[in-house]
């Protein structure tokens, strides 16, 4: 996912061999360029997730079943239920996988909405700033999109009536949380988690070493500073 914050690596290594401050960047170029590169990042980002194994694959985003229901998993299996279990857990992520494209375009909207205040926040931001700008537009859109495709991916398997019996039982001994009863609420959550912490990953490492970051955008952008 490295054109995502292109850009964002380009005006960091401007800004120390020049010592150029956010106030020496043009808006029409911080915006317009961090806009073009963080359009390219998020729709990276939705392809490597929405895919065959882009959640069951990745341990780093991989749904499990809710913590609280742990207690009834190990139960299952102990009773010889591993395979239910299992079966599960394949179909949360599956149902996370074929939500995620829904992603894509409310992504983009929110980038084309970025005001040059919002990019320069950004640009001088902490290590997630961008990460954060995404949460802020798109995390309540995102849930009303994804939650639908997730129910319906559920339904698709037969196996979210199976949870919710199973979960909605448990919690009135008090095993399950009531918001980990409804099981594609959980999984639109989670849905949500990873993409952002493919987002605040990548992110990080490349305001750690921009340098090794920096593409042709960035190099574009760079040259356009001086």
């Amino acid at each position: 996912m490295r054109p995502l914050f292109t850009l964002l690596a380009g005006l960091l290594l401007a800004t120390s061999a020049h010592a150029l401050s956010l106030a020496d960047i043009s808006g029409k170029d911080a915006g317009g360029g961090l806009k073009e590169a963080l359009t390219q990042g998020a729709a990276k980002a939705v392809d490597l997730l929405g895919k065959q194994d882009g959640f069951l694959g990745n341990p780093k985003v991989k749904i499990p079943l809710p913590e609280s229901v742990q207690k009834v998993e190990g139960v299952m299996r102990g009773l010889g239920m591993g395979k239910q279990a299992d079966e599960l857990v394949n179909a949360m992520n599956r149902a996370a996988e074929a939500a995620v494209p829904q992603a894509r375009t409310l992504l983009v909207n929110s980038i084309k909405q970025m005001s040059v205040q919002d990019a320069k926040g950004i640009l001088s931001g902490g290590e997630d700033a961008a990460t954060q700008y995404f949460r802020r537009t798109t995390s309540g859109p995102l849930a009303e999109k994804f939650k639908p495709v997730v129910k319906q991916a559920m339904a698709k398997v037969k196996l979210a009536e199976k949870y919710d019996r199973l979960a909605g039982k448990a919690s009135k001994f008090g095993l399950v949380r009531e918001q980990d009863a409804q099981l594609e609420n959980y999984v639109t959550q989670k849905t949500l988690d990873g993409l952002y912490l493919m987002i605040a990953e990548e992110e990080k490492a490349i305001r750690k070493d921009p340098a090794g970051a920096a593409g042709k955008l960035a190099q574009k952008v760079f040259g356009a500073l001086k």
